[in-house]
């Protein structure tokens, strides 16, 4: 699965700042050059995940 879709589906359990900063810096990446699903997007990904309560 696309690795910005997995964010959007935990979006809500993460908090705003951080979703703001993981949005920031995919859209940079996007904006620089970058795919979807380069690793520095499944970086993102593995950040995100940290904030979802097992």
């Amino acid at each position: 699965m696309n690795p910005i879709n997995e964010i959007a589906k935990i979006a809500e359990s993460i908090p705003l700042e951080a979703l703001q900063d993981i949005h920031a810096r995919i859209t940079d990446w996007l904006a620089s050059g970058g795919n979807h699903d380069d690793p520095y997007v499944h970086q993102q990904l593995r950040y995100a995940k940290r904030f979802v309560k097992k």
